[in-house]
């Protein structure tokens, strides 16, 4: 699904954001990226998303070297994508609905198909009742599942959450988090960045740990031990 081959990632002032990843994740894994603020997180996602390009080294998502991307195949590549932040990032004007069906319109699905696949969408991550709220009437925990349901509507086969929990209190989280687990569950990939100990503890599955740039830690029932 991903491979990472002698990854470094240098911004101006040789500041060395990563050095010399090499990284393999599976079709249907689920895994966690741990480590301390600078440790290279961040950046490591947005080479995945193509939001950055690499100073050396080779990435593959999906069989596809996206590692000298051209900007008009951006879109392409994040179509095989589904991407969630911390802040939700959803359209305050438009209803739960219309939220997740924008994704669609924009990408120029049809009437008949964003009229399918919204409501299993909402039905997924269990706001088939809420189609009408707009985001200030549903709690932090809802608009994050919109922004999964709006992710999910291209069918990625993979889906990484940057930090998804980040602005959620605990209750909220562990609904995220499960529902994170049901989507890998029904087979897609999913790679969680999070700075959240007790997340990673309990999902005891593989943990990637990275520090000043390098992965120090590479576990497959692992611990976030920072």
């Amino acid at each position: 699904m991903i491979k990472l081959n002698n990854l470094s990632k240098v911004y101006k002032k040789n500041i060395q954001a990563l050095r010399d990843i090499n990284l393999h994740i599976k079709p249907g894994e689920f895994v966690s990226v741990v480590g301390q603020s600078g440790s290279g997180k961040s950046t490591l996602i947005k080479l995945i998303i193509a939001e950055e390009k690499p100073s050396s080294g080779t990435i593959v998502i999906g069989g596809w070297d996206t590692t000298h991307i051209k900007d008009r195949e951006i879109p392409t590549l994040r179509r095989q994508l589904g991407v969630i932040f911390q802040d939700f990032k959803l359209l305050p004007k438009k209803t739960v609905y219309e939220n997740i069906a924008f994704a669609m319109e924009v990408c120029g699905f049809k009437s008949v198909e964003i009229k399918k696949i919204v409501p299993q969408m909402m039905s997924l991550v269990g706001l088939k009742d809420k189609a009408d709220r707009y985001p200030h009437q549903l709690s932090g925990g809802e608009q994050q599942r919109v922004a999964i349901a709006r992710s999910l509507v291209h069918k990625p086969k993979l889906l990484v959450a940057d930090e998804p929990t980040g602005n959620l209190d605990s209750i909220n989280t562990r609904e995220i988090i499960d529902l994170l687990k049901k989507i890998n569950n029904l087979g897609t990939t999913v790679l969680l960045v999070t700075h959240n100990r007790e997340v990673v503890n309990s999902l005891r599955s593989r943990v990637i740990t990275l520090d000043s740039g390098y992965i120090i830690s590479d576990q497959v029932q692992g611990r976030y031990l920072l």
